[in-house]
């Protein structure tokens, strides 16, 4: 498909153009392809912390909790990119932005839900709710503090964010989380790896030797080639699928407050702080797009609909039971890659979303896929993010101000992260002696590894003498004299 046979250069770099509509579904449909396996992970990963059980091994009790949540989060994504290219007054940018579950808010909701089932979601998407409206109101200033999260933060952040997430990739891969397969020895054996690595190895494949849809749906062509490279090895019962798909209504609209409202001070602050680093994640998608498809700065007014938006529609996702939403990068990427700016062709992608949302035997076959299948996904995904990190840190100037900032930042934030998820269930912890809220904050590692790099980065004096600023190339060669 020529980009001159869908509209002129000028055309194309126009928010408000509308292809041809045979033109535009296609596009509308990649952008859905491009987010799909992402937007849904989350809520998996949540359903699986929370002990719903997965595939085969969840059995009728968790199938309800854990297929809404699926359902929820293709539904309220929709409903959320469509503020964002609809616009309501000042909600939403007029852009083309996709909206999706964020991965960052992963490593806060886990402590909050872990190991207790459907009552802890009443705190969970409270939380998300007033999260959601904190995030909007970031929208009036959203200007003003980005000087408070330079690169060395952001960078650090989004670096933490995906080390969190990586254990439960290799825990998928490996057949499931540990604590639950103390009954099932073939956690970690080969065929759960074989699964995995078929996932990794098609989508490996697709990204770099194919290009168009079938590069940018490498994901989720990858999930579905080993799911059925699960199914020929035994994995998938052909009972579970047609069961799921039974007991799964043909239609089923959101229900509000399903699991309650249940204020935590815990969760009020994690979803406020990430709120922080989600808003910066999209003000630098916005900026994105509007260069890569237009060629141009993006305006005031566009980074503040878009705060607005991203902020109100993951407060309404948290009061159906979805999770928090943000703007997705894989889909910045995308709008650079075609060069077709039009926000239109994101609509029809919104629409396609928020009709299978609401169509619960979507999530009803989702949720048949083994664990080991979503396992090689996540580990291509989340060390993306780690990656993601790494090529925001490379735009600091590393001296010595700087190394320290990073070095003490990590140091506390991983060092709480790694000690309290390696400890078993009613064991003394470094984060013991803190009250509930503060130990579930801290033990995420991200929200004190940012708070650290934020304080320093303010305090520190940027001036110090010439031999602490001038800039490192390896180690922490050189001393500072006495």
């Amino acid at each position: 498909m020529s980009n001159s046979s869908i509209g002129t250069p000028e055309q194309l770099r126009d928010p408000n153009y509308t292809p041809p509509l045979a033109k535009a579904i296609p596009l509308g449909i990649q952008h859905v392809l491009a987010m799909f396996v992402s937007n849904i992970t989350p809520a998996i990963i949540i359903a699986g912390a929370a002990g719903f059980g997965f595939g085969s091994d969840a059995g009728a009790q968790g199938f309800p909790d854990m297929s809404y949540m699926i359902q929820m989060s293709m539904l309220f994504a929709g409903v959320a990119t469509l503020l964002q290219t609809i616009t309501l007054g000042p909600i939403g940018a007029g852009l083309p932005i996709v909206q999706g579950t964020s991965f960052a808010f992963i490593p806060i909701m886990i402590p909050l839900v872990a190991g207790k089932g459907p009552e802890a979601l009443g705190v969970l998407f409270t939380g998300v709710m007033l999260g959601g409206l904190f995030h909007a109101f970031l929208g009036l200033f959203i200007g003003k503090i980005r000087f408070a999260l330079p690169p060395l933060v952001t960078g650090l952040v989004v670096m933490m964010i995906g080390l969190a997430l990586v254990k439960v990739g290799i825990e998928y891969a490996a057949g499931g989380v540990p604590a639950k397969m103390f009954d099932k020895p073939e956690y970690g054996s080969a065929l759960s790896w074989s699964v995995a690595g078929v996932v990794i190895i098609v989508t490996l494949g697709l990204k770099f030797y194919t290009r168009g849809m079938l590069a940018v749906s490498a994901v989720l062509i990858g999930i579905v080639v080993g799911y059925f490279y699960a199914m020929m090895m035994g994995m998938v019962s052909f009972a579970d699928i047609s069961g799921s798909w039974a007991r799964a209504a043909v239609i089923e609209f959101p229900s509000p407050f399903k699991y309650g409202f249940e204020f935590s001070s815990a969760a009020l602050i994690g979803f406020c702080l990430m709120a922080f680093v989600s808003a910066v994640e999209t003000v630098g998608d916005v900026s994105g797009i509007t260069k890569g498809g237009a060629g141009r700065e993006a305006t005031d007014k566009e980074i503040q609909g878009a705060t607005f938006a991203d902020g109100l529609g993951t407060s309404i996702a948290g009061v159906f039971g979805a999770l928090p939403n943000t703007s997705f990068s894989q889909n910045v990427g995308l709008i650079a890659m075609t060069g077709i700016m039009s926000r239109h062709v994101v609509t029809i992608g919104a629409i396609f979303l928020i009709i299978a949302g609401l169509i619960p035997k979507v999530g009803a076959v989702i949720r048949t896929i083994p664990i080991e299948v979503l396992g090689g996904g996540v580990i291509v995904m989340f060390g993306m993010v780690v990656a993601a990190g790494v090529s925001m840190l490379s735009d600091v100037k590393w001296d010595r101000r700087n190394m320290v900032i990073f070095a003490i930042a990590i140091s506390i934030g991983l060092g709480f992260q790694l000690e309290a998820m390696n400890l078993a269930p009613g064991a003394p912890n470094a984060l013991q002696h803190l009250p509930d809220s503060l130990r579930i904050l801290a033990a995420s590692g991200i929200l004190p590894a940012a708070l650290i790099a934020i304080v320093l980065n303010l305090i520190l004096p940027e001036h110090l003498a010439a031999e602490a600023t001038e800039e490192v190339s390896g180690g922490m060669a050189g001393h500072i004299d006495e």
